[in-house]
C-alpha cells in the first residue's frame, strides 16, 4: 500500500478550528503509527467535526459513516442484496448472470478503493453492538477483507486515516482498543473557548463575552445538572444573544436564576426544574 502524497503533511488548528496542543499531537501520532484514532469526549465537543477539519487541513477526500443502533459491520464493507438478485432471476433479467450487480460497497470498501489517500469516519461508534468494534478489527488491522460471494480481496490501496468518534455511551471492548490510538477531548477552559468563540463570532464584545462565559461554566458546574451545556449549545446561545442585541447588563442574575435564552443550554425539564427549585428555595430564605 502506498501511503500517498499527503503523509509528510501535519494537522494542526485551521481558521475554522481550534485543536489544542494534545488533540494535534494525537492526530499526528495516529498518522505516524497507522492506527485508528479513538476520540471520546461529551457530546457536543467538536469529535465529528475533527475528522473534517483534518480532511480539510491534510487536503484529502472526507468518507463519513454514521453509525446507528440498528448499523452491522458488515455494512462498512459491503451488503449482497440476494432478494433483488432472486426478483430478477425471476423476471428473465440479464444482471442476475453477474454477482457484482448486487452488491453494494460500504464506506471502508470505498475508502480502501480510493484513487487517493482519504480520512475515514466512523462516527459514533458506541451506539452499535457491542461485537461492532470487535467484528472490523481484521479489517482496520490489515487493510483488506475478503468478498465471499466474488471470491476476491479487496485490498486497500492507500491506507486511510481512520478517526473513530465515542460518546462514552458504553465500553469498548479491549481487542478493539489495543488497536488504536486514544484521545479524550475534555470539555474546554475559558481561554479555549474565548478562541472557538472567537473564530465563529470575531466582532462580538469582550464584556458580552466575558459575562457570558462566567454564566455559562456557572452553568456547567452546578450540582445536580443531568446534561452539561457543551460547546455547540454556547455557540448557539451566542448566537441568540447577539441576535436580541442583549448587553452584560441585560444578563444580570443571581446564581441560581435561569439564564436568558436558557432553552439554548438546557436540553431537558429536570435541569430546568432544579434552577426553578433553587430560585424557589432562595427567595424563600430573603
Amino acid at each position: 500500500m502506498q501511503q500517498g502524497r499527503n503523509h509528510k503533511m501535519k494537522f494542526a488548528s485551521t481558521d475554522s478550528y481550534i485543536a489544542t496542543e494534545d488533540l494535534t499531537v494525537a492526530v499526528n501520532a495516529a498518522v505516524v503509527l497507522q492506527r485508528p484514532l479513538l476520540v471520546k469526549g461529551e457530546p457536543g465537543t467538536g469529535k465529528t467535526e475533527l475528522a473534517r477539519q483534518v480532511a480539510r487541513a491534510l487536503d484529502m477526500p472526507l468518507m463519513e459513516w454514521h453509525v446507528k443502533s440498528t448499523t452491522k459491520a458488515q455494512q462498512g464493507l459491503y451488503e449482497y442484496d440476494a432478494v433483488s438478485r432472486l426478483r430478477d432471476s425471476q423476471l428473465g433479467d440479464v444482471r442476475v448472470h453477474d454477482v457484482k450487480n448486487y452488491i453494494r460497497k460500504g464506506k471502508l470498501w470505498q475508502a480502501f478503493e480510493a484513487e487517493e489517500r482519504v480520512v475515514l469516519l466512523i462516527d459514533e461508534i458506541d451506539k452499535a453492538d457491542i461485537e461492532f468494534p470487535n467484528d472490523l478489527l481484521q479489517e482496520l488491522d490489515r487493510m483488506e477483507f475478503f468478498v465471499y460471494e466474488t471470491g476476491e480481496v479487496i485490498k486497500a490501496r492507500h491506507r486511510p486515516i481512520v478517526i473513530i468518534t465515542s460518546n462514552n455511551e458504553k465500553e469498548l471492548p479491549d481487542a478493539f482498543l489495543r488497536r488504536c490510538f486514544f484521545h479524550f477531548i475534555r470539555f474546554p477552559d475559558m481561554e479555549t473557548l474565548r478562541q472557538i468563540v472567537a473564530v465563529h463570532f470575531p466582532d462580538i464584545k469582550h464584556a458580552l463575552l466575558t459575562t457570558a462565559l462566567t454564566q455559562f461554566y456557572e452553568l456547567r458546574d452546578m450540582p445536580g445538572l443531568k446534561k452539561k451545556p457543551s460547546t455547540s449549545e454556547v455557540l448557539d446561545w451566542l448566537k441568540l444573544l447577539l441576535a436580541e442585541d442583549l448587553g452584560p447588563e441585560d444578563l444580570a442574575r443571581d446564581k441560581v436564576s435561569l439564564p436568558k435564552l436558557h432553552g439554548a443550554l438546557l436540553k431537558n425539564e429536570q435541569d430546568v426544574h432544579l434552577f426553578e427549585r433553587l430560585a424557589f428555595m432562595a427567595r424563600g430564605q430573603r
